[in-house]
């Protein structure tokens, strides 16, 4: 079967997830780590990708990113891999491929739903039991967005910005986001993510398909809908 084409729009936000094959480790050690990074920095930097925030765990990678260019995002995903699995492989002694599949996008609502995605993705580590506060965790983009490390990888989106007129008042009202429960429950953000759903209200998708022509509301599978079931996707309001 052949496989669906992404919908991918320029200048709107996605949040990508790529994975290790069968769950297995793609960073060793922070060596990777570094190098998954610079990789990633260059292909961003030729291809027009901004980086809004990321998480390098041990077996996947979250990344919020906007491309300036439809191509752009998917463009950085293959030259990446490409550059990374060669030195990893490399460096451990192994052949073959790294990743599981094809990576995962899902568009992003960025007035509503932005800031609730970078606080799933900068928690993973604090989910996964690595670490008691998401700043403790050298390899995500939560440093930069409290003020305590400068990231050249991390272009802050527009909804960030917003929260303060000075980076005092930004990096106090982004660390109170980490403080309280999320917008959005980890649950719902995990099943759209995972499905490679959109995150974002079902009038936006539809006003957004209405304007691009493209397919971007959640198509039911299986069964038909009951009118009492929910819609894929309509479980953010």
């Amino acid at each position: 079967m052949a496989r669906k084409p992404r919908s991918i729009l320029a200048g709107y936000p996605f949040h990508v997830i790529v994975r290790g094959n069968n769950r297995q480790a793609i960073f060793h050690d922070d060596d990777d780590r570094s190098s998954f990074k610079w990789s990633l920095r260059e292909a961003c930097a030729t291809h027009r990708l901004a980086v809004h925030a990321y998480v390098l765990m041990t077996n996947h990678v979250h990344l919020i990113a906007t491309p300036a260019a439809p191509e752009g995002l998917s463009r950085v995903m293959q030259a990446v891999g490409r550059q990374y699995v060669r030195r990893f492989n490399h460096r451990h002694g192994r052949t073959g491929t790294l990743w599981e599949g094809r990576y995962r996008a899902s568009l992003i609502q960025g007035d509503r739903h932005l800031l609730a995605c970078q606080r799933y993705v900068e928690m993973n580590p604090v989910r996964a039991g690595m670490v008691g506060r998401p700043e403790q965790f050298e390899w995500s983009s939560h440093r930069h967005h409290l003020g305590l490390a400068s990231d050249p990888l991390v272009s802050p989106h527009s909804v960030y910005w917003a929260l303060g007129n000075t980076p005092f008042e930004r990096e106090l009202a982004y660390r109170g986001l980490f403080d309280s429960l999320p917008a959005v429950p980890d649950e719902t953000l995990t099943a759209l993510l995972l499905a490679g759903h959109p995150v974002a209200d079902r009038g936006y998708l539809e006003a957004l398909e209405a304007r691009t022509g493209l397919a971007l509301v959640p198509k039911p599978v299986g069964r038909p809908r009951k009118s009492a079931d929910p819609a894929p996707g309509s479980d953010l309001r």
